[in-house]
């Protein structure tokens, strides 16, 4: 099914008798498989609303993310939370939609100086699991007037509703970037430099050590300001050596999609701990036999593994151990199947969640068994 309309979109809800499987461009094949009637958001596409004065933008669901960013950079704006193209990752064809981005809660890099997704959505439109149409927050930043459940949907995976509007915040695109890029560090020191950079004044936007030990730490804004925080950078990490422009930005697009791990066979996991724990997560593996490759990201908060089969159990065990959690982005269909692809909840939030489920999707017919 592919609504034109957030009206035929509701009724199709409203109509459906057993589980939805609710997709946009289907590039980000995460979570247990979902058995059920495909609900395609794509024909909900196009921007409503368009202030680059004001720094908003409002736009359908199922908009191709590339249109939207190619609207943004000719009025020299940009999503500040640079989100993840999941496709080398995950070997997927198609384009991404924007819906599928706040579905999913996608942030790359920038994350560490800047914040999420959730943190620049304004306002959502969505379909309940009884077809009830929804608004929550503003379309423009003046009138915003609640964001409980704009930052519920962030993040939500088609489980409490299809979406079907969005409103953002957007940012200008900086003048230029630089980065600076150090080889042959270890984990530990990779990341302990990275702390360093981030504990400095000179606002960095990207700090990441990935695989082959190479230390990347980023700097953005006008061409005087990157020039100067870079100059102190480099006094503050010796050894680092300075790239710029589109130079720059292939590396950190390179981090932001994990191409390192594009085209392997295996397992990836996606893990957030305390920063210093990254390196201690990973050598936790080793010694507990399950060999892996690491990119940190975040400073090091953003760790994430590939490894031969998901080793489910021990990652798991490691990561809470460490008070992080860990989220299986790629596996066989059999470990899908079995594996939950989020760190199992404690007891009081699993009932909170499993309340705000049941109040949003009575029926159970939303993505069901895709998040455990």
């Amino acid at each position: 099914m592919q609504p034109a309309t957030e009206a035929d979109l509701a009724e199709a809800v409203t109509s459906a008798t057993g589980p939805l499987r609710v997709v946009g461009g289907s590039t980000r094949d995460i979570g247990r498989p979902v058995v059920g009637t495909a609900l395609s958001v794509a024909g909900l596409s196009g921007i409503d609303l368009y202030e680059p004065g004001a720094l908003t933008v409002v736009v359908r669901a199922g908009t191709p993310l590339a249109e939207l960013e190619s609207v943004l950079a000719a009025e020299n704006q940009r999503l500040p939370f640079e989100p993840m193209d999941h496709r080398p990752l995950l070997g997927t064809t198609g384009a991404p939609t924007i819906g599928g981005v706040v579905a999913a809660n996608v942030s790359g890099p920038r994350r560490v100086q800047g914040g999420a997704c959730r943190d620049f959505l304004l306002g959502v439109r969505f379909v309940d699991g009884s077809g009830t149409v929804v608004k929550n927050g503003g379309r423009v930043m003046k009138n915003v007037t609640g964001y409980d459940l704009v930052k519920l949907m962030a993040g939500s995976w088609g489980t409490l509703g299809v979406l079907t509007e969005l409103s953002f915040k957007v940012l200008a695109r900086p003048e230029t970037e630089a980065t600076l890029v150090a080889e042959g560090l270890s984990a530990k020191d990779g990341v302990a430099a990275l702390c360093r950079a981030l504990g400095s004044p000179f606002d960095v936007s990207g700090a990441a050590h990935v695989g082959g030990g190479r230390t990347l730490v980023r700097v953005e804004g006008l061409s005087g300001s990157v020039t100067y925080r870079a100059g102190r950078l480099a006094d503050l990490l010796p050894g680092f050596e300075t790239v710029e422009g589109e130079a720059s930005a292939t590396l950190w697009r390179d981090v932001r999609d994990v191409t390192a791990f594009a085209g392997h066979d295996g397992a990836v996991w996606r893990v957030s701990v305390k920063p210093t724990d990254g390196p201690v997560l990973s050598a936790a593996l080793e010694t507990a036999g399950v060999p892996h490759e690491a990119v940190f990201d975040w400073g090091g908060g953003l760790v994430w593994l590939s490894m031969g089969s998901a080793s489910a159990d021990t990652v798991r065990r490691e990561v809470a151990a460490l008070g992080g959690h860990a989220t299986l982005v790629r596996a066989t269909q059999a470990e899908r199947a079995e594996v939950p692809v989020f760190q199992p909840e404690p007891a009081p939030l699993a009932a909170i969640t499993a309340g705000l489920r049941q109040r949003f999707d009575p029926r159970g017919i939303l993505n069901p068994g895709l998040m455990g």
